[in-house]
Order: structure tokens, then sequence, then C-alpha cells
């Protein structure tokens, strides 16, 4: 199951047991010795959502959006409100214990969500409470906690998360239509979730992918059908196993935030302020792109070379037995999600730190490699090519994926976690 993935058949094989198989997740964070409470929130938050729940990555944003917007309002109102508040800035007294007031806004989230493991959930905060010494100061924090977790929740109740719908399936060229082996949709209801921040889902717009019969669509298809294609030979090592590392569905960018908090000696209070902006950012990026997944209903590169003799493009040609090296995800092409929303991350990270040049690395269980980046914005570049690679989008879901996400970043940004005037 470790061994590297050198052809789509292996690949499915293994993502088939990764999504049946129980498994225990040892980050390196949840290794490492620290007393960052956020961070150990952020890890059982991980394990609730991925390893229990298996929250696909588009589902999982809301999660993961309440837990750090919780703990944000948590940490900040019993650090004296430095920041803007997202939600609420619960009544609090000098000395509220800051681990309390974590803890307890991410349990009673994660609770909330998960209640079929209270039992584990009990058991983690039971054993983040027990170092806190008995007395005012840990009864304060827990009421802050308690505060910041009911507003949040109270403020996601009926917000479409647990919609049925589904996505129109085309029979045309250019239309999306499931994809193969499973031939399975999920996901259509994302684009109707309440966003976070962003006054609508809809509020981002793109230009749409190309026209069939224009020479960048073309471009587009050749491209991927020579790159993405499970038996490519102008493929690298390196290409494959980037393909594969950003197709990781234990989201690499979680260790690269626990990362980032540990290597920059980030406070409790910085590092909830860091998860939030990106939480938030990343769960409403994504609204915004299955919005456009929906708007556009196009085609993936599978359905597109396997039938490009019926797309009215004499430059390009069909191969019915083409298939890419990654199982293609189960929703329409454009816009890419995991180019937009690594693109939310990446930005707001940049903005955290207020700086690009800041190295950084996470290790993938998928492709049995750790990649190693010196900047936020050469992580971003390469997961546009990587998912070329992987044969599962076109440059221009790509290219537009990220321009939507960071527009959504920006927006987000400029609203939300500054400083409080």
């Amino acid at each position: 199951m470790r061994e590297k993935i050198r052809t789509w058949r292996v690949s499915a094989t293994v993502a088939a047991l990764v999504l049946t198989m129980p498994m225990v997740f040892t980050p390196t964070a949840a290794r490492a010795q620290t007393t960052n409470m956020v961070i150990t929130w952020a890890v059982h938050s991980q394990t609730a959502a991925y390893e229990v729940a298996r929250q696909a990555p588009y589902i999982n944003g809301r999660t993961f959006a309440m837990v750090q917007g919780a703990v944000y309002d948590a940490a900040n109102a019993v650090s004296g409100t430095p920041y803007k508040p997202y939600l609420i800035s619960p009544p609090s007294h000098r000395g509220d214990s800051l681990d309390a007031a974590v803890a307890t806004a991410a349990y009673r989230v994660l609770l909330s969500l998960f209640p079929q493991q209270a039992a584990t959930l009990g058991a983690q905060y039971e054993q983040s409470l027990a170092p806190i010494r008995d007395g005012r100061s840990k009864r304060g924090g827990i009421a802050v906690g308690e505060a910041a977790a009911a507003a949040m929740i109270a403020a996601r109740e009926n917000d479409g998360a647990t919609r049925q719908a589904s996505w129109t399936v085309g029979t045309e060229p250019g239309q999306w239509r499931p994809t193969p082996w499973a031939f399975a949709q999920d996901g259509a209801q994302v684009a109707d979730i309440k966003p976070f921040v962003i006054p609508r889902g809809d509020l981002f717009g793109t230009a749409g992918p190309p026209a069939l019969n224009s020479a960048a669509f073309a471009r587009d298809l050749n491209e991927v059908k020579a790159l993405g294609s499970v038996g490519s030979t102008v493929r690298t090592q390196d290409q494959t196993e980037a393909a594969i590392w950003w197709h990781d569905r234990r989201q690499t960018e979680w260790e690269i935030k626990r990362q980032l908090a540990q290597t920059q000696r980030l406070s409790p209070l910085q590092t909830a302020r860091m998860f939030a902006m990106t939480d938030v950012t990343r769960a409403d990026s994504t609204i915004a792109c299955f919005n456009q997944k929906r708007t556009w209903s196009f085609w993936r590169p599978v359905t597109a070379v396997q039938l490009a003799d019926t797309d009215g493009n004499p430059a390009t040609t069909a191969d019915p037995a083409w298939m890419p090296l990654l199982i293609t995800p189960p929703f329409p092409d454009y816009t890419s999600g995991h180019s937009c929303s690594t693109a939310t991350i990446m930005t707001a990270l940049r903005q955290f730190f207020g700086r690009d040049d800041i190295p950084f690395s996470a290790y993938s269980t998928d492709s049995g490699t750790t990649r190693h980046f010196d900047s936020f914005s050469q992580a971003l570049a390469e997961v546009v090519e990587a998912r070329i690679w992987g044969g599962v989008h076109f440059r221009t879901a790509d290219v537009q994926g990220t321009r939507l996400g960071e527009q959504v970043a920006r927006y987000v940004l400029a609203r939300e976690f500054g400083r409080n005037r």
C-alpha cells in the first residue's frame, strides 16, 4: 500500500483500500510533543473528519472552518480580543485558561458534527483538560469555549450542507457525465452551502472553459492526453510522484500548516488565527468553485480524450482506451477545486506571514514521498501542473481555479481576522 503507484489500475486498488480499511493516523505533529492546544485539536479534528468519518476534501472544508472559526474566537477572547472576532467575543476575564477555551470550542463543535464519536472525543477532551488546575481560570476558559462553539453551531444550522443534490448529466460534446471506473457523482450540494464570509456562492465568476473548436481547447486536451495518461512516456517520475502527492485525500496542507506553526514558533493565538484564516477562506472558495462547476458542467479529460472525435476540433484525435494516472473525482472539471482551494490557502498563508519565501514540506502516504517547497507561490504553481500530470484537469480549469481561489481569499481576508481597531 505504501509502494509508489505507477499505473492507474494500481492507483485505483490503493484508493479502494484507503476508503475501506480502518486506519490509524500518526502525523508528525501528533508524534511530536507540543503544548499548543490549537495544534492538538487540529489533529483531533482531522482524525474525526477524515480518518473516522471519511469526509471528502470538498465536504470537510465546512468541518474545519467551523472548528477553527470557533477556536479562533475562543483564543482571541481570552487573549483580550486583539483581533476582530469572526462571530463572537465571549465575555472573559484576565487569567482565563486559553487551553481550556480552545479545547472546549473544538470539542463542542466536533461533538455537534460527529455525535457518534462522542466516546472518543470525550476522552480526548478530558485528556486536554486534565493538566489544567481546577479553579476560576479553568472554569472561565471552558465558558468562553462553550460560548464560541455555541455561536458557530447556531450560525451553521440549516446552512444547506446536508441537502440532497445531483449534477446535471449531459450527453453532448463538452457536457459532463460520470467517469470510469466508478461512474459516480458526488458533492453537488456544496455549491449551495451558505458561505462563511462571501455573500453568496456565485459572487465570483469565470469566463468559462474554451470553446471545443478552439485552438485553446486543443492545446488543453493534447497536453493532458500526453502528460496525464496512465501510461505516459513523457511524464517524469518526479511529476508522477507530485501528481499522486497532491491527490492524497489526507490533504498534505494539514501537515503544512501544523509544521509552519511549529517552525515559525507561533503562539496558540497566532496558530488559531492562521488556521482560521486558511480554513474559513478555503471553505468559501470551495463553495465558489463548485458553483462554477455547476454553471459550466464541463467534461473531464478522460471523457474528452475518449470522445475527441465528437468535439468538432480537427486538432484533436480520439483515443477510446485512454485513462488518466489518477482516479477522476466524481464531479465536473471546470474549475479545478484543488487549484482553487490551494490558491486560497497559500494566499492566506502569505498574508498571515507577510512574505512568500517561507520553506515547508509534507509527507504523503499515497506517494510515499516528502515534497519540499521554498515558498507558497512555488507550491501553488506545482499544484496547477500536478492536476494535469494526474490526468484529471485541463490547464484552463487549473488556471481559472487559481484565480478564483485568490479572489475569494482577498475578499475574505479584507473583511475578517484583522486587527481589532
